[in-house]
């Protein structure tokens, strides 16, 4: 059986690795039409000048309009002062593969590794690095809990609350992880300073990313079994800051996970479903979405298309958002009844959107290439 398991996972890590070597229907099931956009809309996307990097890359952050970081399994964190015009490598650190990033302000942030035994040429058995200094200094995070094999999310909350008379924030961080098991949780309710975790191996096998709406409410993704060819795509809730998982969604299909979350309001949300399938009649891909918060989710059709494995997600409005796959991206207009090809560049792993209290929006996308978006 573990043999058997082994080379399920190992099929996983092979198509993850082929990223690192070589990088539509509507509700119901009416073919949808899959076309390239036009100029004008391809424009809001444009390709930033990065060090090039031979397959997918994970995350990127930003705190203001200016200042954001990127991470990948080169170990390496970069980092921009003009908004992605130009970028400085800060760490270049050989046998970690750094996942995740994220930063409660332009001077603490935190930087997750996916660690040892499922890529190759990986060491670094740290899962967790802080920093203080916006990234010129990087200190693994002590944690009070079972060891965290690797970490593949990290999600902020930031609660208001009032300070001697000023209104203050305080910031709550979520880490999961990770691919190819095991399934575990860290959480810091003071901004960092001191960390618990725990297992969450009862209620999946995988965990791939996490969504708080506040300290007790939460979606994270997951899959049902580290054998992917017997795992489903699960997707689960929290109403206790993590401390218990209720399962609100299950596909029904083998070689199934689910990868990224978006919620563009608190009720409406939307999870890609990644494919495995070795069937070479299985084409058609899926997004799970919830219409009430999360607890009931319905799926939706992305495009008939094998080579077309779903990364990450990002909505603006409950309408209008993205999907990164494989080879493509590909944008809705009408909450996923229909959608129309775009260029978010290969392998898009993390779409992070932003909107200024003046309604101005901008954005980053992460995959084999680092993309704009402005409006």
């Amino acid at each position: 059986m573990k043999k058997k398991i082994k080379t399920a996972c190992a099929a996983v890590a092979s198509a993850l690795l082929f990223l690192q070597a070589a990088v539509a229907q509507n509700f119901n099931g009416q073919t949808a039409n899959v076309t390239a956009l036009p100029n004008k809309v391809e424009a809001g996307w444009k390709k930033l000048t990065t060090d090039p990097y031979p397959g997918k890359q994970d995350d990127i952050c930003f705190v203001n309009e200016k200042q954001g970081w990127y991470v990948n399994g080169y170990g390496k964190i970069y980092h921009t002062n003009d908004g992605g015009a130009t970028w400085e490598k800060q760490l270049e650190q050989k046998g970690s593969f750094f996942r995740c990033i994220a930063f409660t302000d332009s001077l603490t942030g935190f930087a997750g590794t996916v660690g040892t035994d499922y890529f190759p040429n990986v060491t670094d058995t740290i899962p967790l690095y802080k920093t203080t200094d916006g990234g010129k200094s990087w200190k693994p995070v002590s944690y009070k809990g079972p060891y965290v094999k690797g970490l593949c999310a990290i999600d902020i909350v930031r609660e208001q609350y009032i300070n001697h008379g000023n209104i203050d924030y305080k910031y709550h961080i979520y880490a999961v992880g990770r691919v190819g098991s095991p399934a575990n949780m860290m959480v810091s309710h003071d901004g960092g300073n001191t960390w618990e975790s725990w297992s969450m191996n009862k209620d999946c096998t995988m965990l791939f990313d996490i969504k708080m709406f506040n300290t007790k409410e939460g979606i994270a993704c997951a899959a049902s079994d580290e054998n992917i060819a017997q795992s489903n795509a699960l997707i689960l809730m929290t109403k206790d800051g993590g401390k218990t998982w209720e399962k609100v969604f299950q596909s029904t299909r083998p070689y199934e996970t689910t990868w990224k979350v978006s919620f563009p309001t608190r009720q409406v949300g939307y999870v890609t479903i990644q494919s495995y399938n070795p069937d070479p009649a299985a084409t058609q891909q899926r997004i799970a979405k919830t219409t009430d918060g999360g607890k009931t989710w319905t799926e939706i059709n992305l495009v008939e298309d094998a080579q077309a494995r779903e990364f990450g997600i990002g909505f603006l409005t409950p309408e209008h958002g993205y999907v990164g796959t494989m080879n493509s991206g590909y944008v809705t207009y009408d909450g996923g009844a229909s959608w129309q090809k775009t260029n978010l560049g290969r392998a898009c792993n993390k779409i992070r959107l932003y909107t200024l209290p003046s309604g101005k929006i901008y954005g980053y996308a992460i995959g084999v290439d680092v993309m704009y978006y402005g409006e």
